[in-house]
């Protein structure tokens, strides 16, 4: 439903501040804006020693606005004018301006009123987890996302023990920086040469963190929101009845393994808080990949792919039948490691494996979970809930550096001479016939899901950032126009998308919709597709110019809090909570359907990163992941039977192909 939502891109302004999309995604700044600098000399315990504590800027971000609600009346009709026609348009302009001049106005100030009382969050925060943590549907495709590490530059070192060994310590390693205070504050720097440096950073941690934003930004650098970054540890998702919790014990020091179905944990932090030496976690990998413990008839963790009040009272009769200690163990552990028995046949297969494999080698609820094939491709699913993608990326980008710049062990490193066999332990779970039942139908329901999913991949390879770029055009309304274009070209259509937007910048920020199908968009994808006879080489690239312009102010507006959706829909949690009936402009047939993303819609690019992906969030939809490169741009789609990703992808390359035929001031067939 809401797997779209990955804001695992960030699009980020203050002011003058103008993040445009590419740059991971999850996505978060470009590499060369937004360095971390790693202190040598800092042992094996952390990954760096930052000079500003890294909740430095925490406290004096800013907040979260409140838009006016004629802003949001206005974007939301410019939003709906491609997807109506005169008829349907008419009807949804007076039911709008009916809430705007009747009970939305009510709403507004009621929001508006709670916000101002709790300026310690988002007006959004809130209604958001409650959002996530309330739906009932399975987590495996309709929330959780995958991202895929680029394969480490040293072959030797994808083995996929030596790449599960450095890779735990490397994640180690990030979680006590970060708990020590150490790991560098998320930053954008617009100008690196004055705010990212060594000067700077000695200077503003001495600045109060009340006020420690504000330095920041007299030197054109914007901290981030960091306030996801501790679940990303020791947490996972505990399935109730109607309302799901998270659940968060930092004195956990064990790691979940998964193998062949079977549960295993071991510490990774010793009792002093150290990393376990790096040839014993070595050890202790090598010991499970090897025990020759068959897969369960009834694996455990295919019940974490189930429907959430299915999954919820399965729990409470494990917890009846004596399981409390061993669930106990899978919720506090640190993280999920997910050893698989398979080789990658390509991406294709990467895709399908990470993002929902076989049911029974995963933990879905935990957030998040590291999973490695037997070939040492990696990923990282995560649980959706808790964040955006924010922090996951960061820790992905970290990691990944981690790991191929010092690694802790390598294809000569002997394991350590200890006693994994008690070191280790596989966990057991007393099953009755029910739960057995339980797990049974679980397997079945998730082969039926998965069955129906379709993934396909596209590299257009005449073109990407750059060349936009020279011709001043955005990436970002590049790449999506295509997909407008594309699907106009399949299906004869407009229909709602959605992109996801980071508002990281603002204190518990969450994401915000950027609503790329446009009046422009609509435009200038008919004159490409059905009357490119009808108009010059200079018109083309006018509307292509328009629909640049515009979708940077969307962006922009959208990164400054300044969208329509996350407004409406706090306005209609209110009404819900308070008990009031449900205004007409919820009811209003055309307010479902441009929530009906048919097109969702989220971008990465990231030196640690290969792919992502996700699932369409409606069964008629597309999941689109996408990249644009400095000289390329590449898709991951997903679909399910109602429509044909393979075409989907041919059109949409097909419209760049015209798009870049047009920039070059050639005309197009």
């Amino acid at each position: 439903m809401m797997a779209g939502l990955l804001s695992t891109q960030y699009h980020l302004t203050l002011g003058k501040l103008k993040l445009l999309r590419n740059n991971p995604a999850l996505s978060v700044l470009t590499t060369t804006q937004r360095k971390y600098s790693s202190k040598d000399g800092v042992g094996i315990e952390n990954l760096h020693k930052s000079v500003v504590p890294t909740m430095h800027y925490q406290k004096s971000l800013p907040r979260l606005p409140v838009p006016k609600l004629e802003d949001t009346i206005r974007r939301y009709l410019a939003a709906q004018r491609p997807l109506l026609n005169d008829e349907q348009y008419s009807n949804t302009e007076k039911v709008a301006n009916d809430f705007h001049n009747g009970i939305g106005k009510q709403l507004h100030e009621e929001l508006v009123a709670f916000d101002k009382n709790n300026k310690h969050t988002s007006y959004i925060s809130a209604p958001w987890f409650d959002m996530y943590l309330s739906a009932r549907e399975s987590v495996v495709l309709n929330f959780n996302p995958f991202m895929s590490f680029n394969p480490d530059p040293k072959p030797e070192y994808n083995n996929q023990l030596v790449r599960a060994t450095n890779m735990v310590c490397s994640a180690v390693r990030f979680m006590k920086t970060l708990r020590a205070g150490l790991l560098e504050p998320e930053v954008f720097h617009l100008n690196p040469a004055k705010s990212d440096t060594d000067s700077f950073k000695k200077l503003i941690r001495w600045v109060p963190s009340s006020i420690s934003w504000f330095g920041a930004y007299m030197v054109n650098a914007y901290p981030l929101d960091m306030s996801q970054y501790f679940r990303l540890f020791n947490s996972t998702r505990i399935p109730k009845y109607k309302r799901d919790e998270l659940f968060t014990d930092e004195k956990g020091r064990h790691l979940l393994v998964i193998r062949q179905g079977n549960l295993y944990v071991f510490d990774a932090v010793d009792r002093d808080g150290n990393l376990v030496k790096p040839a014993e976690i070595q050890a202790h990998l090598k010991y499970i990949l090897a025990d020759p413990t068959p897969t369960p008839a009834f694996p455990l963790g295919v019940l974490t792919s189930e429907n959430r009040d299915t999954w919820a009272g399965l729990r409470q009769k494990l917890l009846d039948a004596g399981n409390g200690e061993a669930l106990s163990l899978v919720d506090t552990a640190l993280f999920c490691l997910c050893l698989d028995g398979e080789d990658m046949r390509d991406h294709i297969h990467i895709s399908h494996n990470m993002l929902h494999g076989d049911g029974c080698n995963r933990w879905y609820d935990k957030s998040f979970s590291i999973i490695l094939a037997k070939d040492g491709q990696a990923a990282i699913n995560f649980e959706h809930s808790w964040g955006d993608g924010v922090a996951v990326l960061r820790f992905q980008n970290e990691v990944f550096k981690d790991t191929t710049e010092k690694p802790q062990v390598g294809p000569g490193s002997p394991p350590a001479s200890v006693d994994s066999a008690s070191a280790v332990r596989r966990l057991e779970f007393k099953l009755n016939v029910e739960l057995q039942a339980g797990i049974t139908k679980a397997k079945e329901n998730f082969h039926a899901a998965v069955s129906t999913l379709t993934i396909d991949a596209m590299e257009f390879k005449e073109g990407g950032k750059e060349r936009l770029k020279k011709k001043k055009l955005s990436p970002d309304a590049i790449a999506q126009l295509a997909f407008q274009m594309g699907f106009l070209r399949q299906y004869g259509q407009t229909v709602a998308t959605y992109e996801s937007c980071s508002t990281a910048a603002f204190k518990h920020g969450r994401t915000e919709t950027i609503r790329p199908a446009s009046v422009h968009t609509k435009r200038c994808a008919m004159a490409f597709v059905q009357q490119p006879g009808q108009h010059t080489v200079e018109q083309l690239q006018g509307l292509l110019s328009e629909c640049s312009k515009y979708h940077s102010q969307l962006t922009k507006e959208a990164a400054m809090g300044q969208g329509f959706d996350r407004h409406l829909f706090a306005m209609r949690y209110l009404a819900n909570s308070k008990g009031i009936a449900l205004p007409s402009l919820y009811l209003d047939p055309a307010y479902a359907a441009i929530n009906h993303n048919i097109l969702s819609t989220s971008t990465l690019t990231s030196p640690a990163v290969s792919l992502g992906g996700f699932a369409p969030v409606v069964p008629d939809g597309f999941g689109v992941g996408y990249g644009v490169h400095d000289e390329w741009i590449g898709c991951n789609v997903s679909s399910y039977p109602a429509r044909n990703v393979h075409e989907f992808l041919k059109c949409v390359h097909k419209s760049l192909e015209d798009i870049f035929t047009v920039i070059d001031g050639k005309s197009i067939n």
